[in-house]
């Protein structure tokens, strides 16, 4: 079975930064992908960021391009996400998610069709 497990939240300053860690298993096959979503209190979750298990596409949504930064350590079967210049309406639980099926420019968007999620990190920026 395919696992995620995503680390790495705390709380934060605004203008802080964070690596968060996904570690993920069980992945047969080639070239999935792995989305960063995150779920803001009273808010629709959202896509954050995706790359393919080549790390040859990212994929960002326009709040957070420039800010966040995603890469892949195959080695260790990890996708981490880069959060810098972070802002209080970055705070939200943020997961990770994979899907071996779906394209990486709609990923983004697949927002609850991704196959496979991790539980949640919160990440908390204070102002």
């Amino acid at each position: 079975d395919v696992q995620l497990q995503a680390s790495g939240g705390g709380l934060v300053q605004a203008g802080g930064s964070l690596r968060l860690s996904c570690v993920a298993s069980g992945f047969t096959g080639d070239d999935w992908q792995i989305g960063w979503f995150r779920q803001a209190p009273g808010k629709d979750r959202e896509g954050v960021s995706c790359i393919s298990t080549t790390g040859r596409a990212t994929y960002y949504a326009d709040s957070v391009k420039g800010r966040f930064t995603v890469s892949t350590d195959n080695a260790k079967n990890t996708v981490y996400l880069h959060m810098t210049s972070l802002k209080p309406e970055d705070t939200a639980v943020y997961y990770c998610a994979a899907d071996q099926f779906v394209s990486g420019d709609y990923c983004l968007r697949y927002v609850y069709g991704m196959d496979y999620w991790g539980k949640g990190t919160l990440v908390t920026v204070s102002s």
